[in-house]
């Protein structure tokens, strides 16, 4: 291996190691790393969250092609921003108010029908940031049929749900988000987030129930 070979080799390993450091820090040392310099730790983050934010504003606006957008938008926001975090804060939590009230903006911008907070739910949920699971390798053809036929009643249920109740319904059931977080994000006091939870619930097994007959 000549010198040059080295060199590059030795480059293109110190990338690959750095890389996967960045992949073990939490949130907070990363936004630390890229606030000191080191600019492929937002690359990390945007890695990390963009999925995540891509199905929370599809869930809430019910376009993906606009989602994705506004995906970008936040990360705009976020990158021009991100010397103002207050690192006592969660990040998570101050991303997902970004993108809510990105999409909450959406809403309000739209011509016709402003009180639908999305008309239809993500088909192929990951599974890997909610509580609601629906596909499994154990499970019989059957069950995978009976759980798909479920799933098409959730959504179709969760959209009927009245706006706010319907975002704190999916910030907790779909996203998995603590009170706290989901009375952050929305802005509203922890009291009412668990009220609209809870009448969120009650008109969803309302709704949920003729459909299962």
């Amino acid at each position: 291996m000549t010198g040059v070979q080295l060199e590059k080799a030795t480059r293109q390993s110190s990338s690959a190691e750095a890389r996967t450091d960045l992949k073990t820090l939490d949130d907070a040392a990363l936004v630390a790393e890229y606030l000191g310099g080191r600019r492929r730790a937002f690359h990390e983050l945007a890695d990390r969250y963009h999925l995540r934010l891509l199905n929370f504003i599809y869930r809430t606006i019910g376009d993906r092609d606009r989602a994705e957008d506004l995906v970008q938008e936040t990360f705009v926001r976020v990158y021009r921003h991100l010397h103002r975090f207050d690192p006592t804060k969660k990040f998570s939590t101050w991303i997902y108010t970004i993108a809510s009230n990105l999409a909450k903006n959406e809403q309000r911008n739209r011509s016709r029908n402003p009180m639908v907070l999305f008309q239809a739910i993500k088909k192929n949920w990951e599974a890997d940031h909610r509580p609601l699971q629906w596909e499994d390798n154990s499970y019989s053809p059957d069950d995978l049929y009976r759980k798909r036929h479920l799933r098409e009643q959730v959504e179709k249920a969760v959209a009927e749900l009245p706006e706010h109740h319907r975002v704190v319904f999916v910030l907790r059931e779909m996203e998995g988000k603590t009170y706290e977080e989901i009375s952050e994000i929305t802005g509203v006091t922890l009291g009412t987030v668990k009220s609209r939870l809870n009448r969120a619930r009650n008109k969803f097994a309302q709704i949920i129930g003729p459909m299962l007959d």
